[in-house]
């Protein structure tokens, strides 16, 4: 048997914990920097496996180290943060949690795991546990990290702010996967820029309240703020190349509390991705340009504010890295691996090997009931008719998924430790 192989014999062992960690995390999720139930369950995990157990590092991160002779170092990521969403999947562990807002507000909303990390969880902590059960075949450390608050674009930054460099020995590599809208049992591998960098910025425009029954009295930042988001829409559009990629999304208008009162403000939230460090810059500015010019033809007594945040940076994969992996992926997955596109989502997982000086790849598992997807591709209606992340229905099956996240994790892991 080989190395990969026989640490996987241990599967069927794990299985069953790993799909009652999904479900119980995903039953309790936490949003970025409150993730303190979720880390004391994977540090208790790590800790009976023998790992070296390191908490609270960066705020609610932690981390893992399992040293095993000489070899190289090997870093691998999940992420464990949830988000503002209030779940729609109707499934018998969906989240009934509300808590309060990440952002400091202390508003009241539905918290739901959108976006997989706990899948990313379970997988970690279940690949951790066989590589942890097989030492016997292979030599080197393991770091298992996992993080707090991707979501917010700052958990990243954190752990390394906090001293990680200092807690683990450096990795020669580091990995990390995310489960998307994809066909459950696939994997696919991208080299080079593989997901966009992303800012967000809120924007809050001044106009003059009144009654409703008077808008002559009024500079009307409900109007403002619809103009500006109807012309926002030619800045990818027109601004930039064809050649070029860039999304830009307003997802939040704030204004008003009463329907025959016009408010004094707006205040809008955007989100812009994009791959290059020009377009990184000249799609805000032009953002700033309208917003200034359409407050002056609205004859606003104040200049708009704006305030940038959740900043992501790009992830770039290393081709050698990834080329490696890609191989190991070909040889166990077989049929099940192959190439992915980039996708406009964002990620602060580079955050950490960019500061450890290591290379990386991160790549994507699906995570879709395989006769779903595949109606839905024969019917053209994959964006329609598959929830992807971030949305209330979004709910990856629980098998194939969790089986594949383990699977890749090991391989990818004794692609440099059994070498």
């Amino acid at each position: 048997m080989t190395a990969v192989s026989s640490v996987l014999a241990g599967l069927e062992r794990t299985r069953p914990w790993q799909e009652e960690l999904y479900r119980d995390v995903h039953r309790h999720p936490e949003l970025s920097h409150q993730e303190t139930r979720t880390a004391g369950l994977v540090a208790g995990r790590l800790r009976g496996a023998g790992f070296e157990v390191h908490e609270q590092v960066g705020g609610t991160g932690v981390v893992g180290v399992l040293r095993n002779g000489d070899g190289a170092t090997v870093l691998l990521r999940a992420d464990m943060d949830a988000l503002p969403v209030r779940e729609a999947t109707g499934l018998p562990y969906a989240s009934q949690v509300t808590g309060p807002d990440a952002d400091g507000d202390g508003d009241e909303v539905p918290v739901m795991h959108a976006c997989a990390h706990d899948a990313h969880v379970a997988c970690l902590a279940g690949a951790a546990q066989l590589l942890a059960e097989g030492t016997q075949h292979w030599s080197g450390t393991l770091v298992a990290l996992f993080q707090p608050a991707e979501e917010t674009g700052d958990g990243a930054r954190g752990m390394v702010d906090a001293g990680l460099a200092d807690l683990v020995p450096t990795p020669q590599v580091a990995l990390a996967q995310h489960v998307v809208a994809g066909r459950a049992g696939q994997v696919g591998t991208h080299a080079g820029a593989v997901l966009s960098a992303a800012d967000s910025m809120r924007i809050t425009v001044h106009g003059r309240g009144a009654h409703g029954s008077m808008p002559q009295a009024a500079v009307d930042p409900v109007v403002l703020a619809a103009m500006i988001v109807v012309r926002l829409q030619t800045v990818v559009s027109r601004e930039v190349a064809p050649t070029e990629t860039a999304v830009l999304t307003v997802g939040s208008i704030q204004a008003g509390t009463k329907s025959n009162v016009i408010p004094d403000r707006a205040t809008l939230q955007l989100n812009v991705c994009t791959f290059d460090d020009a377009t990184r810059r000249r799609v805000p500015d032009a953002v700033e340009r309208i917003v200034r010019a359409e407050c002056q033809a609205s004859g606003c007594p104040r200049e708009p504010a704006f305030e940038l945040f959740d900043r992501f940076p790009l992830t770039d994969n290393d081709a050698g890295t990834t080329e490696r992996v890609a191989a190991a992926f070909e040889d166990f997955f077989g049929e099940r691996a192959g190439p992915a596109g980039r996708q406009s989502a964002s990620e602060d997982f580079s955050d950490i090997p960019t500061a450890l000086g290591v290379p990386y790849t991160y790549w994507f598992v699906g995570g879709i009931d395989a006769e779903v997807y595949d109606a839905a591709e024969a019917a053209g209606r994959v964006a329609q008719d598959v929830p992807v992340n971030h949305s209330a229905a979004f709910a990856p099956v629980v098998q194939p998924t969790l089986d594949t996240g383990t699977q890749a994790l090991v391989v990818a892991a004794l692609a440099w430790l059994a070498a």
